[in-house]
């Protein structure tokens, strides 16, 4: 099969996670470096103040940080199976209107495969920005991710 008729991560991510589809998250950017992941300003997902809901942006950078973590190590799904262990967020400024996600692997891929082949179960951070439309921080978050090998 030619790479043109595979799904993208977007489409792949959108299929077997209902949050993604819930949420109307918009994949536009997805690489081994980078995912950055949009979520339009919806009122069924409002907080108190008329912003997205915290929860929503939780899963907003959570969600671009498996789709940088997909990208990068989509290849080691046949021996290893992907798990978000911890997560901290600060929430920074209001955000209002839409956002988006902007996910950067804090290891090389290289370096955690190396330790996969290891035998080792390698853990690795996603570091996440989520911005307004005008550029503001409006949250940053550290996902820690490991490859648990498949028995």
């Amino acid at each position: 099969m030619s790479s043109e008729t595979l799904p993208s991560i977007g489409e792949m991510m959108s299929a077997s996670v209902p949050m993604v589809r819930t949420l109307n998250l918009e994949f536009t950017e997805t690489t081994a470096e980078r995912a950055v992941v949009r979520m339009p300003d919806q009122s069924d997902f409002h907080n108190h103040v008329g912003g997205p809901h915290a929860g929503a942006m939780f899963t907003l950078a959570e969600s671009a940080s498996g789709a940088i973590v997909m990208t990068a190590f989509g290849d080691q799904l046949g021996r290893a199976v992907p798990l978000a262990v911890r997560a901290e967020i600060g929430y920074k400024k209001l955000a209002m209107g839409p956002v988006t996600a902007t996910a950067e692997l804090g290891r090389a891929v290289a370096e955690v495969v190396a330790d996969l082949d290891a035998g080792e179960r390698p853990e690795f951070p996603v570091k996440v920005t989520i911005t307004r439309e005008d550029g503001a921080i409006t949250g940053e978050m550290t996902i820690v991710w490991t490859l648990r090998p498949n028995k």
